[in-house]
Parts: C-alpha cells; structure tokens; sequence
C-alpha cells in the first residue's frame, strides 16, 4: 500500500496534528500486518509525503520519524528550495529512500512556471541532497509550455548527476485549472514518452508514474482481464490523506472519500463506493472502459476527472483524454 501525506502548511487553518498522524501511521501497519496473517503474504508499505511543500510542516522530521520506526518506506515530494545541507542531512537520517524534486525545464522555462529564481534555489537543493547520499528524481509536468524542451532537461539531469529523472502529465484541476489550453493532445503525449524512454545515459534511470507511458512500446494484444495488477493506484494501491484529515484516492483528484479523524481506514479501504467503482471494469466509460490494457492501466484517473469537469460532465470512471491506444 502506498500512502500519500498532503502537506500544505500555512494554508490549511484545521491540520491534522502529530499525535493523530501517529495513531493513524499506526493504523496503517497494523492494516499491513493483518493483510500479511490473512493472505500469507509479504506487502510492502510507503509513503510519499508531498504538498503543497511539506518543508513547511514544523513538525516534518517528527512524523517521518513515526513512519520510518512502523515498518514505511518515505519518499518525499518537494519543490527543492528549502532543501538546505542540514535538512537533507537529516532526512538521510531518516532513511529516505528517495525525494523527487520538481524541474519543469531549463532555467527560463521553470522560472516562468515556478517563479523567477527558484531554478537555481531548487539545483542547490538538489546538491545538497546528492551530497547526502540521498537518490534524487527530477519531475517535470508535461504541458504545452515546456514540450519542446524536452532534452534541454534531460541535458539538465545530466549534468546535475541524478539518478532518475521523471514525466507526468499537468492534471488541470486546482492551480492547473487554469492550464486548460496547455495540455497536450494524444498523439503529443505518445511523441514524448517515446522520445523519452528512448533516452540512455549511464547512471540515469527513466522513470514514470503515468500508467499510459509503459503502453507506447506495448503491442497489447492480449486482454489482461479485469482485475486491477498495474497502473494507476487510484482505488487499487493507494491512499492520500489531505492536511486536513480528507482522504481521497489519489492527491489530484479531490473526490473525499472519508476522514482520518472520523473514519476506520480498512473500514474505508474495503467499503467506499468510490474506490469499489475504481475497481470496477464495467464502470469505466469511453476508451477505457473497452480497452484490453485496463487492468495494468485504467488511464490516469485525476486527469480523466479534470477533463470530463471541464466539460462539464463530473465523472472519474470517463477515458483518459490524452491516451493515444487505437
């Protein structure tokens, strides 16, 4: 199970506090264990702990001190420019097994997204966590604004000395609502990620959350059936919980699907109408629904929800827009 921590300090006036996360930290393991004893087998258990900037949290050390002492793997999510030398340092410390740093392009281009400076500021804290043995991803959200640069970051990864870099899609809700006009077509995406899974540099792994991305170099043939065994984790693999306690099936996509503080988590896990329709082959509509990829794909799910609001049609089961399958 993959759990997803939201962190959005200094925005969120109802945070859950420390002592609630580490009941439900808690919670999370012994959900695990009890999955180990039913089924006779070994699951693994991580989490991401994301934003917002979860550098912003006071108390960040103290939880990932919880999660690494109840069996988790941490891996964080940051924008790269709080990261000074001591604070990667301790996060070293903690056992973190990986911090994705978000690069949206070269200089220009992620200053232009990110606000002018923060290229810089995030290359620094890059070092600083290469310099703390710490493996390091580069993520850019592909869009329309930075398609084109694609090897100046691939350039960029380069040269830095990370070991992965990464691609996932701009997902128009929150902030990217705005973003609309950006994102590309089917046959742009399928362009990139061929270009990019093309990429071999000693030492730099390629790397990709988006279930579409593994299906360019996939003649899909043969039809998986209808049990969920890959792709996106909405509803199969993971949770997110918002600063607020809000659980939800994935970070970008806001459908609440109960609470930490009111909510068993298995109770959740096993009975949440939502999660069960993600499950659900029949459910799914368009080119998901038919496809013979679903159970290692289904789409990404945030972005299928934000386009289909859009257009003014509230669905999370509707085609991913930007799949370029015939």
């Amino acid at each position: 199970m993959k759990c997803t921590h939201c962190y959005q300090s200094g925005t969120c006036k109802d945070e859950v506090p420390l002592p609630e996360i580490r009941r439900v930290i808690g919670e999370v393991k012994e959900i695990i264990e009890a999955w180990e004893d039913a089924y006779d087998l070994a699951f693994s258990l991580s989490y991401n702990i994301t934003g917002g900037e979860p550098f912003l949290r006071a108390d960040l050390f103290d939880v990932l001190g919880e999660i690494r002492d109840n069996r988790g793997d941490i891996y964080l999510l940051t924008n790269g420019t709080l990261v000074t030398s001591d604070k990667a340092k301790r996060l070293a410390a903690h056992g973190v097994r990986g911090v994705q740093v978000s690069i949206e392009g070269p200089e220009k281009i992620h200053d232009q997204i990110r606000g002018r400076g923060n290229f810089n500021k995030a290359l620094q804290g890059v070092e600083h966590l290469l310099d703390a043995g710490i493996v390091v991803t580069l993520n850019a959200t592909l869009s329309r604004i930075n398609a084109a640069y694609l090897m100046d970051f691939v350039d960029v990864a380069s040269k830095l000395g990370v070991q992965r870099l990464g691609f996932s899609r701009l997902v128009p809700t929150g902030r990217g609502a705005g973003l609309l006009a950006e994102m590309l077509e089917a046959e742009e995406v399928k362009r990139l990620y061929e270009a990019v899974l093309s990429v071999q540099i000693p030492g730099l792994e390629i790397v990709t959350g988006d279930p579409i991305a593994t299906q360019a170099h996939d003649d899909g043939a043969e039809d998986l059936g209808s049990t969920p065994v890959g792709g996106c984790a909405a509803g199969v693999s993971g949770l997110t919980f918002l600063p607020d306690g809000t659980i939800t099936p994935c970070r970008r996509l806001p459908v609440p699907i109960g609470n930490i503080r009111t909510d068993a988590l298995r109770e959740v896990w096993a009975t949440s109408n939502v999660l069960n329709l993600l499950r659900d082959r029949s459910a799914y509509k368009g080119k998901c629904g038919r496809c013979a990829r679903w159970a290692n794909c289904r789409g990404c799910r945030a972005i299928a929800y934000a386009y289909a609001r859009s257009r003014g049609c509230d669905d999370l089961l509707a085609e991913d827009p930007q799949c370029f399958i015939k």
